[in-house]
């Protein structure tokens, strides 16, 4: 995880900057989630993908279908 993290005040000012006001026993809950999601997607950002093809590129020999 980041050394920078949300505070449940942050998280509220946010909320609030997005239009979504919390009620005030909200914004713990809200932090933590909010520094776990970003914890996963600072955890996503770390992978070396290389040259793997986006998810939406055919690759030549696949099957047109869905099936998998």
């Amino acid at each position: 995880m980041s050394a920078v993290e949300f505070t449940p005040a942050e998280a509220a000012r946010w909320a609030l900057r997005a239009g979504l006001p919390l009620e005030s026993e909200r914004h713990a809950e809200v932090a933590a989630a909010a520094n776990h999601i970003h914890a996963v997607v600072s955890t996503l950002r770390e992978l070396d993908f290389g040259e793997t093809p986006p998810a939406t590129q055919i690759v030549e020999g696949q099957a047109d279908d869905a099936s998998l």
